[in-house]
């Protein structure tokens, strides 16, 4: 079967060509690991080591032989249904209600898979524009951790859940305008600080709640690598736009603000619900109502806001848009510490699997040696 045939919308067109604008740039000086120089520099080779050392195997560090229930792949509770409670969700059957809970998954993974893929393709665009060959080498890691992630998250929907959603408009806008645009830290604004902000907060949302070993193994293992990225992104851009004029920082503020609403309106899953033929007003409604769904919108902010601010962009615009949003408070969010947890999390899931792995083996070496010893004694 082909991946067209798993898409729910059946679309025809599964290419995407964004005209590319701005220069390729190239440096003939570099630092190196381990070398003497400013703090700064200093600080991105060592992460551009941190990347060469952290590179791992998609098919190798992650048990895909754990079996999946495409009809409750992530044990997603009823009330994060958003038509939980209304008459919609009254007449379901339990195996309308499978469907939807399957629906709903595909959806938000297909969206991880096509953000990842933006992501792999503005990671090349940082390679292909950052002035400083320091910031390419990062960048190169970072594309092949990105293409990884695609990967994974590839073959999840493709293997056990066995169904894509075409990637939605507001994110496609939103990689668009990052694409399009020819100064050289908007990739870097765009998604390091945008798109990857928002989903590292929902894979740590759904990593922190599912009960299904795979799904958490993948989400944990992936935002082991975005807290890299995120701290990549910081480092690059608040050094780059200590040096701009209010003007050029009110344009990105700008941009933030516009892609920060088209991130929030991306979260209401409106195209599983016209699939199940609700129309689309009440799917709006549906989904407008449902307080998970709210808190889960708020909640998807807080590795953005904080980051934003970090970079230094908090004019009174777009601090008004938060206040707006109901997230500005998490401005104050640590984020370090944040990203220090997910390094932790992912190197505790290992540290659990492999212990468990090694008990197998050696139940089955001691099981053998009885089952010989028994034999002997025959």
């Amino acid at each position: 079967m082909s991946t067209r045939d798993l898409y729910t919308s059946g679309q025809q067109d599964l290419t995407w060509q964004v005209p590319a604008t701005g220069a390729a740039r190239f440096s003939w000086e570099a630092m190196f690991v381990g070398q003497e120089g400013g703090s700064g520099r200093e600080r991105l080779l060592n992460l551009y080591q941190k990347g060469k050392d952290k590179q791992w195997d998609g098919a190798k560090r992650i048990a895909w032989d754990l079996e999946v229930d495409p009809l409750d792949p992530l044990g997603t509770p009823d009330e994060a249904m958003s038509i939980y409670g209304t008459r919609y969700w009254d007449v379901m059957s339990p195996a309308e209600r499978g469907e939807l809970r399957k629906h709903y998954a595909s959806w938000q993974f297909s969206q991880f898979l096509h953000g990842e893929q933006g992501a792999m393709v503005c990671a090349a665009r940082i390679v292909e524009s950052v002035p400083d060959l320091d910031a390419k080498f990062y960048s190169a890691t970072q594309t092949m951790d990105e293409a990884r992630h695609a990967e994974i998250y590839s073959r999840f929907l493709h293997e056990k859940i066995g169904m894509l959603y075409p990637i939605n408009d507001n994110l496609r806008s939103l990689l668009g305008d990052t694409l399009r645009d020819s100064r050289w830290d908007m990739p870097y604004l765009g998604m390091q600080v945008l798109i990857e902000g928002l989903a590292l907060a929902a894979f740590g949302m759904i990593r922190d709640t599912t009960d299904k070993p795979l799904p958490k193994q993948i989400l944990a293992y992936v935002m082991q690598d975005e807290a890299r990225h995120v701290a990549f992104g910081r480092m690059a851009l608040r050094d780059y736009y200590k040096q701009l004029s209010d003007a050029e920082l009110r344009e990105r503020e700008e941009f933030v603000i516009e892609g920060c609403y088209l991130m929030r309106d991306r979260l209401r899953g409106v195209e599983v619900l016209e699939n199940f033929g609700i129309p689309l007003k009440d799917a709006e409604e549906c989904s407008e109502r449902s307080e998970y769904l709210q808190l889960f919108r708020q909640l998807l902010f807080s590795r953005i806001v904080p980051c934003v601010k970090d970079i230094g962009l908090w004019g009174k615009r777009l601090q008004q848009a938060y206040v707006d949003m109901g997230v500005f408070e998490m401005g104050d969010s640590n984020l370090d510490q944040l990203m220090a947890q997910d390094e932790e999390i992912a190197e505790k899931l290992d540290a659990e699997r492999f212990a468990a792995e090694e008990g197998e083996r050696v139940a089955e070496v001691e099981a053998a040696v009885a089952a010989g010893a028994a034999t002997d004694g025959d």
